[in-house]
């Protein structure tokens, strides 16, 4: 008999909750118990009452096993919500608080995708680089106005990012780690990341060791994706690398991603890659196939692989009409397939 685990669940705003509500019924057709605790948070409570996210609610996500999250954000072309509001406010004050310090995105090219067939990840550095907000500006609002932005990379921060991918690769199949980068004109934190990574690889002789630039490896995600097994990466690559790899392996409504904390020190954050979708609300058009894809990755970190295992095998045997069947439809035929 499994566990019960305590999972927090953020809908969020427009197809969030819809999609999240598809992830969760998909759980329980595995048998897997949970407890949820819903917490109203995103663009939708801030535009009420003017709440992002408070020290308390803050210490109450900690301390749950898992947390699934739908979507955050306003309709596009809504101006209300100053930039950076939720985005730092909530979404990055999680990451760093919950020290989520993986970014885990595997992906899987859908039939008639750019990488129909092929199967990698990316492994992205999640609480240092530019997202760290080191920066500043002098002299705003004149002719003479300068912008800083720097990029925090730490030995500790580095090392713990690839440690995790290496362990990834080392259990694929095709055991291939590929650092991308810009070493060239990065010197000083291209060349950290670059020895770290030869020093981790020390310790797993079995995985084969490549680099590529970032520009190089945009092209090669669309001409020649089936090169990469895990990618490793720092958090602003990692964050470009992720949205392109999501377009040619069939679009972002097929990826799923996990902010992980890997010690388990607080609870780790399971989400879609997609926005909120404010367009389609309630219309039974959203494809949560996404939503329980992170639901996969939450079961795996909870140490529930084989249900994990059964709901991978019917997402990745799908072979419906999305457009036919609706949020609904997808979601009953993967429950009559576990």
């Amino acid at each position: 008999m499994s566990q019960r685990h305590r999972i927090a669940v953020i809908g969020g705003d427009g197809i969030g909750p819809e999609v999240v509500d598809a992830a969760l019924s998909v759980i329980a057709a595995t048998g897997v118990e949970v407890d949820t605790t819903t917490f109203d948070l995103g663009a939708a409570r801030y535009l009420r009452d003017g709440f992002v996210l408070d020290d308390g609610t803050l210490a109450s996500l900690r301390d749950f096993d898992g947390i699934m999250l739908g979507a955050i954000g306003p309709a596009i072309g809504d101006t209300r919500i100053p930039g950076g509001t939720l985005e730092r406010g909530l979404l990055l004050k999680l990451r760093f608080s919950l020290d989520l310090y993986i970014n885990y995105r595997p992906f899987r090219g859908v039939p008639g995708s750019l990488a129909e067939g092929c199967e990698f990840a990316i492994v992205r550095e999640n609480t240092e680089g530019p997202y760290a907000g080191e920066g500043g500006i002098l002299r705003h609002g004149t002719a003479h106005e300068i912008a800083t932005q720097g990029s925090v990379n730490s030995r500790f921060g580095v090392e713990r990012c690839v440690r995790y991918a290496f362990a990834r690769a080392n259990r694929l199949e095709r055991k291939k780690l590929t650092l991308v980068h810009k070493t060239n004109v990065l010197t000083f934190a291209g060349d950290l990341w670059n020895r770290v990574v030869k020093t981790v690889s020390a310790e797993y002789p079995e995985v084969e060791v490549d680099y590529n630039h970032v520009d190089a490896a945009c092209i090669y995600l669309v001409e020649n994706p089936q090169r990469y097994g895990i990618i490793v990466t720092d958090n602003l690559f990692g964050d470009i690398l992720s949205d392109l790899a999501g377009a040619v392996t069939g679009g972002i409504g097929y990826s799923a991603s996990g902010n992980i904390n890997p010690e388990k020190t607080a609870a780790s954050i399971f989400e879609p890659v997609h926005g909120a979708a404010h367009d389609i609300v309630g219309q039974n058009k959203a494809n949560p196939l996404a939503a329980i894809s992170s639901a996969v990755l939450l079961l795996e970190h909870l140490g529930e692989t084989e249900a994990a295992a059964r709901i991978d095998v019917a997402v990745r045997n799908f072979d419906g009409d999305p457009n036919e069947l609706g949020t609904s439809g997808i979601t009953t035929y993967i429950q009559e397939r576990l």
